[in-house]
């Protein structure tokens, strides 16, 4: 009966949103190259920065962060704080310029920028991690996080299977109808859909994390013979150096060394939030620049605020399970955390919830996939630059279906490759710090060439993969140097780099941005309040999770 009212609650929400979304973008012209792309340029601040929180957390986030936390206590929330710089950054430096020149994807404007053949290259490589990382290890985890609050597999195992083939096939079932919705929103809905459903299930990601922890500490005060309040008395005394996010400055991977937080990982939030086309494209929709600043900093308040959700149960379930002592990778305790203390009438929400937020980032990926081969590649390949917008948004749909067809074989896959994905997220780590220092120094250098940028971004990928995976195994020195130590240097490296090929051989004329004129550019006149109130907030909480407050 608990199952039936579980599956119930679930598909009344899901379906709930769907037809809200239909019904908020049903008159949106999807025939159009904006209409499709970028939501007929029409999203406003709060729709942005749910779908920018929505795209960004998922079961990765959920379950790896909370992984990571019920191991090494708070630091992992240093990926989420620290992101409030990069969108200050993002919405009073880049922004303006992004909504100038009236981009629809960031290899576009590198296009712009340098040649032909620097476009083709950076759409290649964002386009090889999307298919080949993103889109399969964003079903996978989907998959896997709903095999535990659904018992899928006992579906498999009634049939005879063993444990580990009903585990597969219970993950690629549900890697399928992830990937089925995810593609009825991103091909046929398009941008604006994608926005307004995110915006919806942004909100419910919100109640639905915020129960975790909160129905976590009333389990962990009964267990001490109390209830919420002991919970927390809890929380505070059991282990105060769990609460400590400033790590070490030696200690590497997963603990966050203190010195990478606005070094190594400003460089590697600024191309996440600043370059990432599954993320940008959000802020590329806004109906003007004042609604695109609002969404990128009422972004940064929420990234804040969300350690409450992926970072804090993994402690709770730490000290909830103390019985367990090696939680191996991890990525148990979330689900373990939900399903012990979630009460039964609300796992169908909760699960809603989950699947609102796996799908954000399946069809936000899926979508800007399709975005990128169509606007960046598919009219230079054909020979045709004078394809109607009408022929471009057919183009968009069809390679949309190709890809989630191929996302979709692939993705259950992972389930033996165990380790691989890592290794392979770490190899594409090369490209971001070169393409978003090709991004930056074309925006504010005038007379930078596509050679230096090629020779940037061939330099950079030997480099970083001799240091991560050559020269570390190697150099008993460089054994435990945590990867965004490389990142902070070769970012470093790769401005001088540039300078000095740019004083050697600058370009014969000066680079102009062009106005494309498509949207008002008045900014956000009040913002300056919003931004030092998110500064402050950030600086405030890493206080309060260190040795000067409540940690050890």
């Amino acid at each position: 009966m608990s199952l039936f009212i579980t599956i119930s609650t679930f598909l009344v929400c899901t379906i709930g949103v769907a037809v809200y979304a239909w019904y908020k973008t049903k008159d949106t012209k999807l025939e159009t190259k904006d209409g499709y792309f970028l939501g007929g340029r029409s999203l406003t601040g709060m729709v942005i920065a749910g779908s920018l929180l929505m795209t960004n957390l998922s079961a990765e986030q959920l379950v790896g962060n909370n992984g990571q936390s019920v191991r090494i206590g708070m630091s992992p929330m240093g990926w989420e704080v620290t992101s409030a710089v990069a969108l200050v950054i993002l919405a009073y430096v880049l922004m303006p310029k992004y909504m100038k020149s009236g981009l629809t994807t960031i290899p576009e404007f590198i296009g712009e920028r340098y040649d032909s053949a620097t476009h083709k290259l950076v759409s290649f490589i964002v386009l090889v991690s999307y298919l080949i990382v993103m889109l399969p290890t964003i079903l996978y985890a989907g998959a896997q996080v709903f095999v535990s609050i659904f018992g899928v597999d006992s579906i498999f195992l009634s049939m005879g299977a063993t444990p580990e083939t009903a585990r597969f096939w219970a993950v690629a079932a549900l890697c399928v109808a992830i990937s089925v919705v995810g593609t009825l929103y991103a091909v046929f809905g398009g941008l604006r859909a994608i926005a307004t459903s995110d915006a919806v299930n942004g909100i419910g990601l919100i109640i639905g994390g915020l129960m975790v922890p909160v129905f976590g500490l009333i389990a962990l005060g009964e267990a001490h013979g109390g209830g919420f309040s002991e919970g927390v008395n809890q929380f505070l005394t059991i282990d105060p150096h769990m609460l400590n996010a400033w790590d070490d400055w030696n200690l590497n991977e997963p603990y966050l060394p203190w010195p990478i937080l606005l070094t190594g990982m400003l460089v590697n939030n600024l191309y996440f939030w600043a370059t990432n086309q599954s993320i940008i494209q959000r802020t590329f929709g806004a109906k003007n620049l004042e609604e695109a600043q609002k969404g990128v900093i009422y972004a940064g308040f929420m990234k804040i605020a969300t350690p409450l959700i992926i970072v804090i149960p993994g402690i709770i379930a730490c000290f909830l399970f103390p019985e367990i002592t090696d939680w191996g990778n991890g990525d148990i305790a979330y689900p373990m955390l939900v399903a012990t203390v979630m009460p039964k009438p609300l796992l169908g929400f909760f699960a809603a919830v989950m699947f609102g937020a796996i799908l954000s980032s399946y069809n936000a990926t899926l979508q800007s996939a399709s975005t990128i081969y169509t606007l960046d590649l598919h009219r230079s390949i054909v020979n045709k630059p004078d394809m109607s917008e009408r022929d471009l948004v057919m183009v968009g749909k069809k390679f949309g279906i190709i890809v989630s067809v191929f996302a979709t074989v692939l993705s259950p896959f992972i389930f033996y490759l165990s380790g691989i994905t890592t290794v392979v997220n770490s190899a594409f780590a090369a490209f971001n710090t070169p393409i978003f220092v090709c991004l930056l120094v074309g925006f504010f250098w005038k007379r930078v060439t596509a050679r230096a940028a090629k020779i940037v971004i061939s330099v950079h990928v030997v480099l970083y993969m001799l240091l991560q995976f050559v020269l570390k195994a190697m150099i008993p020195a460089l054994a435990n140097v945590h990867y965004l130590y490389f990142t902070a240097v070769l970012f470093v490296f790769d401005i001088l780099l540039m300078h000095l090929l740019t004083k050697a051989h600058p370009a014969e004329q000066d680079f102009e941005l062009r106005d494309a004129k498509v949207v008002d550019l008045h900014p956000w006149s009040t913002g300056i309040y919003y931004v030092t109130a998110s500064l402050l907030i950030m600086v405030l909480s890493s206080v309060l999770f260190s040795r000067l407050g409540i940690g050890q």
